[in-house]
């Protein structure tokens, strides 16, 4: 589940992200009072099975069988926590049309939140890998190797969000950042889920990496994520 809003006093309306169906938003009827049997299912990070019935402007909640909450384990770790709230909103972000099948950004997901539960890997880089895959599916991969205009292949100094990645000399516009090669190194990995490399990776391409990943997803989105600002990053 993504988001939970209320509504009225006892009801609340709840934002889910379902492999089959995409995104889809609903009325949870009396999940706000304390005899609620699934009022506790329906929270953010929860991966559920739920049932609706059909509504005159929104389905209804009429059943919730819980999968697996991931809230309980991230609540405890801020930094695990924060990388969670930015993959929620940035799911939600992602998926504009409502109840248009979207699997893959399904999967990643909570693929995504499985990995931050289970300390795979360090928060900021699970968040970052997360980002750039999910921009990929929704049909805006950066491109960390072949120059974002001419095709020409790598390594490049360049990078410009709004060219669309990296840049060679030839193509390089004003106003280009110049990451390191093991930046470079690592935005690749990143995006092919190479976590051997990831993992090897140190504070400085971490940091650098962060910020370009954050640029280019804002200017995609054309509106930063709330939620990415209060983001924790170990060792950054």
């Amino acid at each position: 589940m993504l988001r939970a809003q209320k509504l009225g006093e006892a009801d609340r309306i709840v934002t889910l992200l379902t492999r089959d169906h995409g995104r889809v938003r609903a009325v949870a009827k009396g999940v706000r009072k304390t005899s609620s049997r699934i009022g506790a299912r329906l929270e953010p990070f929860s991966h559920v099975d739920v049932q609706f019935y059909e509504g005159r402007t929104l389905d209804g909640v009429s059943q919730v069988e819980i999968l697996s909450s991931y809230g309980a384990a991230l609540v405890g770790d801020y930094s695990r926590y924060t990388a969670g709230q930015a993959m929620l909103e940035t799911a939600e972000r992602l998926t504009a049309e409502e109840r248009e099948p979207t699997v893959q950004q399904y999967l990643l997901l909570v693929g995504g939140l499985r990995a931050l539960v289970t300390n795979e890997h360090d928060p900021g880089l699970i968040l970052d890998s997360y980002l750039v895959r999910s921009l990929a599916v929704a049909g805006w991969a950066p491109s960390f190797d072949a120059c974002a205009r001419c095709g020409v292949t790598g390594p490049h100094s360049a990078f410009n969000v709004a060219a669309g990645g990296a840049l060679c000399t030839e193509d390089r516009l004003p106003g280009s950042a110049a990451p390191a090669v093991e930046t470079f190194t690592l935005l690749g990995a990143l995006l092919a889920g190479d976590w051997h490399t990831a993992d090897a990776s140190q504070s400085r391409a971490r940091r650098e990496a962060s910020g370009l990943i954050a640029a280019y997803l804002n200017w995609q989105l054309e509106r930063g994520l709330r939620s990415l600002p209060f983001v924790e990053r170990n060792g950054a």
